[in-house]
């Protein structure tokens, strides 16, 4: 399966969401990395058919997804940005009612969701009224309810808020063995949810495609600009505050800094090997971080 995005823009009054964006996705991992505001939940938007696209198309394997309707639609799991719950329904109640609405046989969609209830650490909580739940709980259930038809497309907008570091490492390993032979798409401004498991990366900024790249091809773009600092506590660190920092640890009488700068940012600054956050540090600057 081919996506392929032509031209997009949207604009809500005047101001762009989207401005010509372009881009071609097949199968496996990809990461939609941008700050808050660049345009990452306007394309799922519509992508998904939830908004309409001002000027461009989306098609899949060449035929317009407008055209192709339901049948598109049908191959869709989605999981949006703030997901909205009955929040008097039980957990297995509300699973029950979202196998419903996308076709899925009673029995079928009961073995579905325990199966995917126990992947995400849920497997008791089925009886638990949703609006009990805490938030993360409440995302991972979102998370089960976007997989029960085991869609060949797999949309997760800002999946992992409100996930504590050991569940965010769960969804990643559950996304990486769900990925085969499957498209998903992981809207996200945090770095680290994507910076392993991605195949490519999708950068936005201010609607605008960045950059669309493997992980690693787009880490040793950076080779040459991120660089270590430890110089002592005494030191007066506001020399730094023009720089992009993405790290700063303090112990043992000194500061170490993590620096993202085309230019050296002080006599005792050493190169450092790029990870995707100081790419990503590098595209928006410490202040849009």
């Amino acid at each position: 399966m081919e996506i392929r995005f032509e031209n997009i823009s949207k604009r809500y009054r005047r101001k762009y969401a989207l401005r010509d964006f372009s881009a071609t996705l097949t199968g496996g991992v990809y990461g939609l990395l941008g700050a808050n505001g660049a345009g990452k939940t306007t394309l799922i938007s519509v992508l998904v058919g939830l908004a309409r696209a001002d000027s461009g198309s989306v098609t899949v394997d060449g035929t317009d997804t407008r055209a192709l309707g339901r049948e598109f639609l049908s191959q869709i799991g989605y999981l949006p940005q703030y997901p909205e719950f009955y929040r008097d329904f039980t957990v297995s109640e509300f699973l029950a009612y979202m196998c419903a609405l996308k076709g899925i046989p009673a029995d079928a969609g009961r073995k579905r969701a325990r199966e995917l209830l126990d992947t995400v650490n849920l497997g008791d909580s089925g009886d638990k009224k949703v609006g009990a739940l805490s938030g993360g709980m409440r995302q991972r259930v979102g998370i089960v309810q976007a997989m029960l038809s085991d869609p060949a497309i797999l949309i997760l907008d800002e999946p992992t808020a409100g996930l504590d570091p050991r569940e965010r490492i769960r969804f990643r390993n559950l996304i990486t063995r769900f990925s085969k032979d499957r498209m998903v798409l992981l809207a996200t401004h945090i770095v680290s949810d994507v910076e392993f498991i991605a195949n490519e990366v999708i950068i936005l900024k201010e609607g605008r495609l960045i950059c669309q790249d493997t992980p690693q091809s787009l880490e040793s773009e950076c080779a040459g600009l991120v660089w270590t600092v430890t110089v002592p506590e005494s030191e007066d660190l506001g020399q730094f505050d023009s720089f992009n920092i993405s790290n700063m640890h303090r112990g043992g009488g000194t500061v170490t800094l993590r620096i993202v700068s085309r230019s050296m940012p002080h006599p005792a600054a050493v190169h450092a090997e790029p990870n995707l956050e100081d790419v990503f540090l590098s595209h928006f600057g410490e202040a849009e971080v």
